[in-house]
């Protein structure tokens, strides 16, 4: 019996192979799907500690021993993968509410930028009142009283500046006045004429130059110019003034007359 197990073909290490045929078909998967850096070190973390426990469990105690400090050092590992992605799923939930307010924020800024008109209210019949009546005429007598007042002093204002602008002097209006005096014959004393005729005087009156001007069959005419003031001299009192010079003057004309 011995002898015939002994020539017996048996498969001890059957459990190895499968392992084997595992893992290539797990990393083949991996590596086809595309998966992260995180799940292939979390396949591999737990193919370390697979094989870790079946060679502990074969070798002797100092294998042992080495083995709880890989499986040590693949479990801290394992703890910081997940409490990073613990983090990183907190960030991600985090920016998430984020990004929810923001959009709430902008959703509410731009239904309150559109300016809505209120609806007006409906117009209720006010009852009249009563025992009012007096009031109001106190309140109205009180802006006509007020304005009554400013209607005066505006007035008084008014005439005020009128009276200040009155008394303030303006431009003398003048004239300039060229006469044309003619003498009755030839044998008039010109120059005796002349001077009679300037002591002529008014307020307002400025003698200027004269001349003599030939008229016909040797007598000469004066003419002679003067400025006057249009408020105080009147020409036709001064040619009535020259014409009663009767012995010299014959008569006067106006030969010119301009503003000065």
């Amino acid at each position: 019996m011995t002898l015939e197990l002994a020539h017996e073909n048996i498969w001890f290490d059957k459990w190895r192979v499968d392992d084997a045929e595992r893992q290539f078909y797990e990393n083949k998967s991996l590596a086809g799907s595309g998966l992260g850096s995180l799940a292939s070190q979390i396949a591999k973390a737990r193919q370390e500690i697979q094989n870790s426990l079946v060679s502990g469990g074969r070798t002797g105690g100092a294998a042992g021993v080495g083995g709880g400090a890989v499986t040590a050092d693949i479990l801290n590992r394992i703890t910081k993968l997940e409490d990073h992605n613990t983090s990183l799923l907190k960030s991600v939930s985090t920016l998430e509410k984020q990004l929810i307010e923001v959009t709430k924020r902008l959703s509410s800024m731009e239904c309150g930028g559109k300016t809505t008109v209120p609806t007006p209210a409906p117009a209720t019949k006010s009852e009249p009142m009563e025992d009012d009546d007096d009031d109001i005429d106190l309140f109205g007598s009180d802006d006509e009283e007020e304005e009554e007042q400013a209607a005066k002093v505006r007035e008084e204002r008014l005439k005020a500046y009128a009276e200040k602008k009155a008394k303030k002097p303006g431009p003398i209006a003048k004239s300039s006045v060229l006469l044309d005096c003619k003498p009755w014959d030839d044998e008039t004393d010109m120059s005796v004429m002349e001077k009679e005729i300037r002591k002529i005087e008014m307020d307002g009156l400025v003698w200027g130059a004269a001349k003599l001007v030939p008229l016909a069959f040797g007598i000469m005419k004066l003419s002679i110019l003067c400025t006057v003031e249009d408020e105080k001299v009147s020409i036709d009192d001064l040619s009535e003034k020259i014409q009663e010079i009767e012995d010299y003057v014959q008569s006067v004309d106006i030969a010119a007359f301009n503003k000065v």
